[in-house]
């Protein structure tokens, strides 16, 4: 999944000014447990503020089970183990475009590394969003939605989640 430059320059304004706007607790709240709510409150505000807007899109598209408004909350949950700050993401972003290999070799680096953190996280985060979702109890549709958000969704073809795994991205990739 690729996210065009402008999209980008858009989450990154967002990120800068999340300390202004408000997060709306409440609505999370109303589709997580405690244990998964706890897991939401670990967010740096933006990435709540993300997710809110996440969920809300995947309301808008209809009907939706549990298990996707619980994805669409913490599929980034992952990134609460390794925090990563805005010029950290826009480093990210920059780096991969001019040095993709540079990039795709950092990524299994040392993420307590401040210069290979943002390209561990973005690899791994996936994979930590699941496991911390399994481990506060979350509902297996929806630990297996935030393990595979970053996947193709073609390589899950006839899996019996694959169109709320499309919902998902859709609404992640449009905030």
């Amino acid at each position: 999944m690729s996210v065009p430059a402008v999209q980008r320059f858009r989450q990154g304004l967002a990120d800068l000014f999340a300390f202004a706007l408000p997060v709306d607790r409440e609505l999370a709240a109303r589709h997580l447990t405690p244990e998964l709510l706890a897991l939401f409150d670990r967010l740096q505000r933006g990435e709540q503020l993300h997710s809110l807007n996440v969920l809300r899109d995947v309301l808008a598209q209809g009907p939706t089970p549990r298990e996707l408004a619980v994805a669409a909350l913490l599929h980034d949950a992952g990134k609460s183990l390794y925090p990563l700050r805005t010029w950290q993401r826009t480093y990210a972003v920059l780096l991969r475009r001019i040095f993709p290999a540079l990039a795709r070799r950092w990524q299994d680096g040392d993420p307590r590394r401040l210069w290979q953190r943002p390209f561990v996280v973005t690899e791994h985060h996936p994979a930590w969003s699941a496991e911390l979702l399994a481990a506060a109890g979350a509902p297996e549709g929806a630990v297996w939605l935030a393990a595979y958000h970053a996947d193709d969704p073609g390589r899950w073809a006839g899996h019996p989640l694959v169109e709320l795994l499309r919902r998902l991205q859709q609404a992640d990739d449009a905030n």
